[in-house]
């Protein structure tokens, strides 16, 4: 059964490159080019003679090493463009105040960048400097996590549910028999679930708030930092590896929260509050 399995990852595997190959401006207007010689010379012989080639070039390029790393960067360069025309596009839904501040930061990191180049005379620039690009996304997907959950937590009357519980609690102790007590008793422990996943939806939301000045704060102080720089060794004393590890808990926080937040998108999808869903999950 694993080899199977194998088998079937390796045709997947070679078959992307084989259509990536059939794909190649110059595979296609060859064979435009035969095709228009075939019907000019009322010959089929420049149609043998591209089937001929089209056999050799599909068994040959799909497998060389330095064709199919082609393909691999393509296919890395087209992902790339395609979250970030996501994220632009997801900017555009933020509020006024929301994108001032993404669009602040993103000034500050091209200004680090320039910075740094003009004063230090560096030709390019260092690895932890080009994650700047990367901090910036995190902030802007934090953001995006941070003002939903907040609509989430807006949209949930705490107060209204902890009376519910009481009263609820109530009815259980004064319950007249057992069938009742039960049905009571389920209520409760629905109603404590609920104040459950809100008290961890609000200790989230404060965790990504913090989160947010952090990165606001950091992209501050490396701007000041640069500012004084005079050589790029005294930037690589600056340390960026604290905060990608501080983002990194942040998101597996995020993860460990989700099914509070699943919960919360089912309440407001069968009340209707649909403004308050994921675009994806309208």
């Amino acid at each position: 059964m694993d080899i199977e399995k194998y088998k079937k990852e390796i045709d997947r595997f070679n078959t992307k490159y084989v259509k990536e190959a059939l794909k190649e401006p110059a595979n296609f207007w060859g064979l435009v080019g035969f095709a228009i010689a075939a019907a000019y010379t009322g010959s089929i012989i420049p149609l043998l003679i591209a089937l001929i080639l089209e056999t050799v070039y599909i068994m040959t390029l799909p497998f060389i090493p330095a064709y199919r790393r082609l393909v691999n960067r393509r296919e890395k360069e087209q992902i790339i463009e395609i979250n970030r025309s996501r994220r632009e596009k997801l900017i555009k839904t933020f509020s006024p105040r929301e994108r001032e501040a993404v669009e602040y930061l993103r000034y500050q990191k091209e200004q680090i960048k320039k910075n740094y180049l003009r004063l230090t005379g560096a030709k390019e620039l260092p690895s932890n400097l080009q994650s700047l690009d990367q901090r910036w996304e995190d902030f802007v997907d934090l953001l995006d996590v941070y003002r939903r959950r907040k609509q989430h937590l807006k949209s949930i009357n705490k107060q209204a549910i902890e009376n519910q519980l009481k009263q609820a609690i109530e009815a259980m102790e004064s319950a007249p028999d057992e069938k009742v007590r039960r049905i009571q008793q389920t209520n409760v422990e629905i109603l404590k679930r609920r104040l459950a996943a809100f008290d961890e939806l609000e200790r989230s939301v404060k965790h990504v708030e913090g989160q947010l000045q952090s990165i606001e704060n950091f992209f501050g102080y490396l701007n000041d930092e640069i500012i004084t720089i005079s050589t790029p060794e005294r930037f690589s004393l600056l340390d960026f590896e604290e905060l990608s590890n501080s983002i990194a808990m942040t998101k597996q926080m995020l993860d460990e929260t989700s099914e509070a937040v699943n919960a919360l998108d089912a309440h407001n999808r069968q009340i209707g509050n649909y403004e308050l869903l994921p675009d994806t999950q309208r």
